[in-house]
């Protein structure tokens, strides 16, 4: 039985696994943090749920959340700049609210981004309804588009692309939120969190959706969800499949790890993370390259630590991997 295990893990990519002589023991990923100038802690002001980083030209991107309150119920899209990932200057709003009435009213927050055809699909979560006493989320996924990552930026008009599911039995029935792109096989994958009707936060489970094209329409996989857990998708093409960080959110197994699949869709778990991103993005040169030459990430952004009143804010994170 040993020899066929031994087999199996000869025929996985070898960076997934410590050199150990217990074939069941993962190698232990560390994360360090670096604070930000122009988008750290601010006086009442909210910044969260950062998108995964891009560099264009000289120039490091991300989009985020902002507001005056602490969840991102009620806030717009902003974004920032840098030259070096560690110095950023605010841009200014990316998007704002929708239209009185429409899908995305009530607020526009974790923004992500996609390059593809020379263009910038900017997708993010909308809710109709405004944030207040007895509110009850209600999020989609929608897409605006710009031919440069300083807007301007205009919406979809088959807005949302990605909706909650009508079935109540359905992972995702009550929300969906928190898309994360990547380009595979010629398609658009775009990997999202989920909630079911009656449950917690603490119940949380990651899907898939797949498109021909940037602008959709997107598919859920049918054997969603792909990863039963997970507050945020924190999720990155490596080699040939896709890696993702796992936070505390979601079975025992798997919560602070690594986990890695082929084929996109069959997870399981490489190594163990030690205090991983909060609700983070990464930067990630081969998201949207299609090469199967994806490394294991190296840097990204995440919400800051903050306690009672304090408002969340952005931060670096750089990411250590075992030798």
């Amino acid at each position: 039985m040993r020899s066929k295990i031994l087999i199996l893990l000869a025929l996985l990519p070898a960076f997934l696994f410590s050199a150990s002589a217990d074939e069941t023991a993962y190698g232990t990923v560390t994360v360090n943090r670096t604070a930000l100038t122009g988008i750290g802690v601010e006086n009442g002001v909210m910044r969260r749920d950062p998108s995964d980083v891009i560099k264009v030209g000289d120039l490091y991107y991300i989009w985020y959340s902002k507001g005056k309150l602490k969840t991102g119920y009620d806030a717009t899209v902003w974004f920032a700049s840098s030259p070096d990932g560690l110095n950023w200057t605010e841009q200014g709003m990316a998007l704002a609210k929708g239209e009185p009435g429409s899908w995305d009213a009530g607020s526009v927050f974790t923004p992500n981004i996609l390059v593809a055809e020379g263009r910038y699909w900017l997708f993010y979560t909308g809710t109709t309804k405004s944030y207040g006493k007895g509110f009850q989320p209600d999020s989609k996924i929608g897409i605006a588009v710009s031919d440069s990552p300083d807007g301007p930026w205009e919406r979809m008009p088959n807005n949302p692309v990605l909706k909650n599911s009508d079935d109540p039995e359905m992972f995702d029935s009550l929300l969906i939120d928190d898309a994360c792109l990547m380009v595979r096989e010629g398609s658009y994958w775009l990997y999202y969190k989920g909630r079911q009707q009656g449950m917690s936060p603490a119940d949380t489970q990651m899907g898939l959706a797949i498109a021909e094209k940037p602008e959709g329409p997107y598919i859920k996989y049918e054997a969603n969800p792909v990863i039963p857990g997970n507050h945020a998708v924190l999720a990155w093409p490596q080699g040939k499949g896709v890696a993702a960080m796992i936070g505390t959110t979601g079975p025992a197994d798997i919560i602070n790890s690594i986990l890695y699949a082929e084929d996109g869709v069959h997870f399981a778990k490489t190594h163990d993370v030690v205090d991983g991103f909060r609700a983070g993005g990464t930067y990630r040169p081969e998201a949207y390259t299609d090469s199967g030459t994806g490394e294991p990430i190296q840097w990204g952004v995440e919400i800051g630590k903050h306690k009672g009143n304090e408002l969340p804010y952005i931060h670096r994170c750089d990411v250590k991997w075992p030798e």
